[in-house]
């Protein structure tokens, strides 16, 4: 699905993968202890700034801090907004 936003700079879109919904044990996590997913797949990245270019492309799966981005819902979609500098590294 191609998402109609193109970040700026160094910014990436990402899009946060679903957060576990039961332990390894088979334990179920009811929605309100859930905590918020640190793993996300890249949607769309920007083209970087002047004497910097971007490392994630597209597709990679990565790793980012828990309160890291900007909350943005589109087409019913979530997805996160964050500097490239936010992205702790490349799964």
């Amino acid at each position: 699905m191609a998402v109609n936003i193109k970040p700026l700079a160094d910014r990436v879109l990402i899009e946060p993968q679903a957060a576990e919904t039961k332990t390894a044990s088979g334990i179920i996590i009811p929605e309100t202890a859930k905590e918020k997913p640190q793993k996300g797949k890249v949607v769309a990245v920007g083209n970087g700034k002047k004497d910097y270019e971007m490392t994630v492309k597209e597709g990679d799966m990565v790793l980012y801090g828990k309160y890291s981005g900007t909350e943005l819902k589109l087409e019913g979609t979530d997805y996160l907004m964050m500097r490239e500098d936010d992205i702790l590294g490349i799964i």
